[in-house]
């Protein structure tokens, strides 16, 4: 999805409402982010890192997390946001995101990877948004 760095977050919001419009389950979208964290993380940091790390075990909703996530989190589909970055960290990104991602990645932002970068990546099968 086209989007300025500027932009991005807001693609990514965007994006995740057509996700869950079209009958997607919120505990299937992860959401990463690359640049400044989304404003429902950091609402839902505020409620303690326990607390925080319980909903992505939990599975039930939509869950937002730094693109640098370590802990082992899978999901249907993965909605990568690149607010800013460099290019290796946005290609670092995209790779990682890729080995989130079960059967959909969409990112809203940032320049596309040289396909090298994803060598090995494991990409997930694709699918279209909704309209």
């Amino acid at each position: 999805m086209p989007a300025t760095g500027a932009e991005a977050l807001d693609r990514a919001d965007e994006t995740v409402d057509r996700l869950l419009d079209s009958g997607r389950d919120p505990g299937d979208i992860l959401v990463l982010t690359v640049g400044a964290a989304h404003p429902w993380q950091q609402h839902e940091l505020t409620f303690g890192e326990e607390r925080y790390w319980a909903q992505l075990a939990e599975g039930g909703d939509v869950f937002y997390a730094d693109a640098d996530l370590t802990r082992p989190a899978r999901r249907a589909v993965v909605v990568l946001a690149v607010a800013a970055g460099s290019a290796g960290r946005d290609a670092a990104a995209h790779a990682k995101a890729l080995q989130h991602a079960d059967s959909l990645l969409v990112v809203c932002g940032g320049t596309a990877p040289a396909p090298a970068a994803l060598a090995g990546a494991g990409a997930p099968t694709g699918g279209r948004l909704p309209a």
